[in-house]
């Protein structure tokens, strides 16, 4: 669908419209009475979110990302499905699935009572899916950007037998200086040290960052904070439908061989993701459905 008839069809005068971004994808740009946000058609994936009353983005986004069909845009929030991680069946399929390597279709946009905007994109199963996952399905994202932004991301099973899923929202958090950052929240919670084989550690006190960092944790809480005292800002994570959480930064040696970050970047973001991850794998029966939702919120700190 052209850009022209995306705005015929879904654009909201004065708040809502789609443009050409990099590459030539359709990216939705939002602006109301609270924030600003970039949607990527491509990936179902937020780029950007600022309420007008902050100085600095929440979202990471590189400024080496690439825009290529096939390719994940490195920043703002990718969507880990039908499986977080590497291929769970050793068949040499993409890390991370295929949701956020593929065109998602604008399926509704509206104005909500409160006057936040709300943006609903599908991806469904295809002949081109079903040779990498052969189960047939219906996933919807709803987006919803007003003082805080806010993603629900629903898995229909739509075949005749159940499937079973991973996922994530790998959000990339803008910050100030890696150095002042805390993730509170997760104190005496296992987790599962990805760099160290996977063995598995008890968290001791506020989650602090001074070298690579890989790490899925088991029972988490709701509620997790983002502190940042460089900005400052503290970022108010609240879920529903995860038992998981990952906290990924590359630190200097993987980001300088990565053609898609700068070899500074890691200083400039952290990964708090909110997940079904690990043993917290999630069935489907035919004919239902799975929520995972996830709201971010700043506070002057």
């Amino acid at each position: 669908m052209s850009i022209e008839q995306l705005n015929t069809d879904y654009g909201i005068a004065g708040q809502l419209k789609f443009v050409e971004g990099k590459g030539g994808f359709p990216v939705i740009e939002i602006e109301n009475t609270m924030a600003r946000a970039l949607i990527s058609v491509y990936g179902g994936q937020v780029l950007s979110f600022q309420p007008v009353t902050e100085p600095e983005d929440l979202m990471f986004l590189s400024e080496k990302a690439y825009y290529q069909t096939g390719k994940a845009i490195k920043g703002g929030i990718p969507l880990c499905w039908p499986w977080f991680g590497s291929d769970p069946e050793n068949l040499g399929r993409s890390s991370h699935g295929f949701a956020r390597n593929n065109f998602w279709t604008v399926l509704a946009t509206e104005v909500t009572p409160g006057r936040e905007t709300k943006v609903k994109l599908g991806l469904v199963d295809t002949a081109e899916t079903r040779e990498i996952w052969s189960q047939a399905f219906n996933l919807t994202l709803e987006i919803t950007v007003g003082n805080t932004l806010t993603l629900e991301l629903v898995t229909r099973n739509t075949g005749d037998k159940a499937f079973s899923i991973t996922q994530a929202f790998h959000t990339y958090f803008k910050v100030g200086d890696i150095d002042q950052v805390k993730v509170l929240g997760l104190t005496n919670t296992k987790y599962l040290d990805k760099v160290d084989n996977f063995e598995e550690k008890h968290q001791q006190g506020a989650v602090t960052i001074a070298e690579e960092v890989d790490r899925i944790y088991t029972d988490v809480p709701q509620e997790l904070v983002i502190e940042d005292a460089s900005f400052p800002r503290r970022i108010k994570i609240t879920s529903d439908g995860n038992k998981t959480a990952v906290v990924w930064n590359p630190w200097a040696d993987i980001s300088a061989k990565m053609k898609d970050l700068d070899a500074e970047d890691y200083k400039r973001f952290i990964c708090v993701e909110t997940a079904n991850a690990a043993k917290d794998v999630i069935e489907i029966s035919p004919n239902s459905e799975y929520r995972l939702l996830v709201n971010y919120g700043i506070e002057q700190s």
